[in-house]
């Protein structure tokens, strides 16, 4: 067990699509709310600064205890995410480029054991380290998503 190359290069680069998707986007358009009680774009890039940042601690976790038992994260319910939901687009693509950079170092230089220590989640169980990679990279791919839509809908 190993990170396989598509996993592999998906943490290397998949964040990067976030500076291309808001190119030339007006704040305006990336603050837009498209209804009551849901995230904006910027808001959206906001979690996923947040949420690598949870991903490290518990990646930290899972490597020195053993089959920790993690809660379902919800940004809406975690006042550590206020302050990431008032920083300008910039500072959230910084801290998103330098912590992508410490998870890529990290589960780069662990071996087949650490990779496969569990942490159990909620909704999905037991992962290993492996497979909460996977997760990172898979609910960033859903944010992505919904920031391309936030940003390309007409209205």
């Amino acid at each position: 067990m190993s990170l396989y190359i598509s996993l592999s290069e998906r943490l290397k680069t998949q964040h990067l699509t976030i500076e291309q998707l808001v190119a030339n986007i007006s704040n305006d358009k990336l603050t837009k709310l498209s209804a009551p009680g849901k995230w904006s774009a910027l808001d959206n890039i906001a979690h996923l600064a947040r949420y690598q940042k949870i991903f490290i601690a518990r990646i930290h976790l899972i490597l020195n205890k053993d089959t920790p038992v993690f809660d379902r994260y919800n940004g809406d319910l975690d006042p550590d995410f206020t302050p990431f939901r008032l920083m300008p687009l910039a500072e959230l693509l910084d801290i998103i480029n330098t912590d992508r950079t410490t998870i890529v170092n990290q589960l780069s230089g662990l071996n087949e054991i650490e990779l496969s220590r569990i942490g159990v989640h909620p909704k999905y169980g037991r992962l290993t380290i492996l497979k909460w990679a996977e997760f990172l990279v898979l609910h960033e791919a859903h944010h992505l998503f919904t920031i391309f839509q936030l940003v390309n809908g007409t209205e």
